[in-house]
């Protein structure tokens, strides 16, 4: 009889242990499909300076993390819930469809070609062609390239738009990365880089180089920045869109752009309307 009490007190404190267990691992696999304790993937460049660089201790900078971090925000996650992936340019849309990121703030510029594959939020920036030219340069308008060194990456149509129908003469020179176009016209090499003004005001803006460069200010073309999210993927889409508009109406927006942008004398345009999802 006494043998029959102790068993059944024991089966009584198994079944609570194991209902306590069950509950404490529904709370955790909750907890981790929320932004209160769970992890979102966000892409971005990893070696733009000013827009999306990632530092030698290993942390983030620039402006587009900037504006990933204020919306993972808004969608519940905090900065150290952020997993950053690095999304080339040529990864982005399949990055996306195969959920390998949440969304993507990148220099992604918005395009029909890009539509057909990824939905955008935004735009969040309006950036143009330009000229990065030394401080003290004469350079001031496309024609005064021709004869002139020109730089810019390999496969890149920007230099090509300035030869085909801007400057004919002018000399152009292709290398592997922007980095190298920023390290021959500060040494002389060449006499101007060419590509999207927000990605050469970041170059510019490194410690390195402050002081030494300017933009010429020429808006080449229009380049309007969205954030890439899965194909039919709308109620990601509103919610970022959400959160864009809140990070212009509060300030944020500006203070981001003066600080990661601002020491190359960016003249950045006012943010874009939010939504207005143009080429």
């Amino acid at each position: 009889m006494k043998l029959r009490k102790v068993t059944a007190a024991s089966a009584v404190v198994l079944a609570l242990a194991l209902s306590a267990t069950a509950c404490g691992s529904n709370d955790k696999k909750d907890e981790g499909s929320s932004g209160g304790g769970g992890k979102i993937k966000v892409g971005i460049k990893f070696d733009q300076p000013g827009l999306g660089l990632k530092q030698p201790d290993g942390s983030f900078s620039g402006f587009d993390v900037d504006v990933a971090t204020y919306v993972a925000k808004e969608l519940g996650y905090k900065s150290d819930q952020i997993e950053w992936v690095e999304t080339k340019s040529a990864d982005r849309e399949n990055a996306l469809a195969r959920g390998d990121v949440k969304f993507i703030v990148a220099t992604y510029s918005i395009n029909d070609e890009r539509k057909q594959k990824v939905d955008f939020a935004g735009p969040y920036l309006l950036a143009h062609q330009d000229l990065l030219v030394k401080s003290d340069s004469d350079i001031s308008q496309g024609t005064d390239l021709n004869g002139k060194k020109l730089c810019s990456v390999t496969g890149s149509t920007s230099a090509q738009n300035v030869q085909k129908s801007i400057a004919p003469k002018a000399n152009l020179k292709e290398n592997a990365g922007y980095s190298e176009c920023i390290a021959g016209l500060q040494s002389g090499a060449v006499d101007a880089v060419t590509t999207d003004d927000s990605i050469l005001a970041g170059f510019a803006s490194q410690d390195k180089y402050k002081g030494q460069f300017k933009l010429a200010g020429l808006k080449l073309s229009n380049e309007n920045y969205g954030i890439g999210v899965k194909k039919g993927d709308t109620a990601t889409v509103d919610k970022i869109n959400s959160a864009l508009e809140k990070m212009v109406s509060d300030g944020s927006w500006d203070t981001a752009v003066k600080k990661n942008l601002g020491p190359a004398n960016y003249k950045n345009e006012p943010a874009p309307k939010i939504g207005n999802i143009v080429k």
